[in-house]
């Protein structure tokens, strides 16, 4: 079987919600990453056998197999199919998984993978205002009026004994490893700056700095639960972004005279309780290690997507992993999660990550709505 590497990953900063990237319509934000690998790798976009690309809320300006017309906004040849994947959180992951299996699969050579949401444009909820997600049947079996992930996420942390100070400590830590990420410019090389009518955005514009454990108990709780846990705080952030990688082989990598970053080692996807909605990614998790032949220890790093904070807690709690390799440069509660770019967004940051640090494997995770989870190991290449 072959065996598909990534040749290169890029990412757009993380917008902050009507920040410097809202104006941006998503076709051409998706652009400014395909566009960068061509820059970094030399590709003729031509020689490309598909692009995979998530995208969570398919309305609006995200409508229309947004993917197809990211790579017309690119310039690309009208002779480059794309396909708009949607796995919920886990979209641009999923792509990912698209790719590296049709290239495993000896049926493409040469796909990118990636994915994009401005939220700003196309608001978190807007396909309750078109129609009834879900449908009355499935509400009818879980006894619900809709599947909450505020519900999900107090519900969680209940379960597993987090409190709300554990919560608001993770919180804040999230900030300050993302502060100390953005200063010591681990971030910079994968960035692609964005040019607005504001003028070049190179950060994330969701870090606040300075957020602290005192600061966050002042906030209210904002799920239906009386008692609930789940606050502004401990939550990610609604958020703009785009990123892309380029999935090959080995052999093509060298035909084009392209260093492969990682080799996509094993991925997996699992399903849990749709009214939690949250742990897929302890099962998802459990069933990556058991197929990859690894343990956790033998893992680097571990991006466990910030949905809120007991996802990354309760999945450290459930796996016995070390803290200090869990998101490793803070998260999306610290600069935001632009749904359907941010499995390709932690995906960048990982790669690069482990090419900054010599780790060998790296493991990414994401909660989906419907309980769903994907979960990858990728392994380092490079020296």
């Amino acid at each position: 079987m072959p065996e598909a590497v990534v040749a290169a990953a890029a990412r757009t900063p993380i917008g902050k919600r009507n920040g410097a990237l809202s104006g941006i319509h998503p076709t051409d934000l998706s652009a400014l990453v395909l566009n960068e690998l061509v820059k970094r790798t030399g590709i003729d976009p031509v020689d490309v056998d598909d692009v995979q690309w998530g995208c969570v809320t398919q309305l609006g300006d995200q409508s229309s197999n947004v993917g197809r017309f990211a790579v017309l906004a690119a310039g690309w040849p009208e002779s480059v199919p794309a396909v708009t994947v949607n796995r919920a959180c886990g979209s641009s992951q999923q792509a990912l998984d698209h790719a590296a299996f049709a290239v495993m699969a000896g049926q493409q050579e040469l796909v990118v993978a990636g994915g994009v949401e401005t939220m700003s444009r196309v608001p978190l909820g807007a396909a309750r205002a078109t129609g009834q997600p879900y449908g009355p049947t499935v509400l009818e079996r879980y006894g619900v009026v809709d599947f909450n992930q505020l519900d999900g996420a107090d519900i969680m942390a209940k379960r597993h004994g987090l409190s709300r100070s554990m919560l608001d400590e993770y919180s804040a830590r999230s900030h300050e490893r993302s502060a100390a990420a953005i200063d010591s410019g681990a971030f910079d090389e994968q960035i692609v700056p964005v040019t607005t009518n504001a003028g070049i955005v190179t950060r994330d514009e969701g870090l606040r700095r300075g957020t602290t454990v005192e600061s966050l108990a002042k906030l209210k709780p904002i799920g239906r639960h009386q008692d609930g846990v789940v606050h502004a705080g401990n939550a990610s952030q609604i958020s703009d972004g785009a990123a892309a990688l380029l999935v090959t082989t080995p052999q093509r990598a060298k035909a084009l005279g392209l260093t492969p970053l990682v080799r996509y080692h094993s991925g997996a996807v699992s399903a849990a309780d749709p009214v939690t909605v949250l742990e897929g990614p302890m099962p998802a998790t459990h069933k990556l290690l058991r197929k990859s032949g690894l343990r956790l220890r033998d893992i680097g790093a571990y991006e466990v997507n910030e949905a809120f904070a007991t996802v990354p807690l309760a999945w450290a709690k459930d796996l016995g992993a070390d803290e200090e390799r869990l998101n490793p440069l803070g998260g999306a509660i610290a600069v935001g999660h632009p749904l359907g770019a941010s499995g390709a967004i932690l995906m960048t940051r990982l790669i690069h990550h482990m090419c900054d640090n010599g780790i060998r494997y790296g493991l990414q995770t994401m909660c989906e709505t419907g309980g769903t989870a994907n979960a990858t190991i990728v392994e380092l290449l490079v020296n």
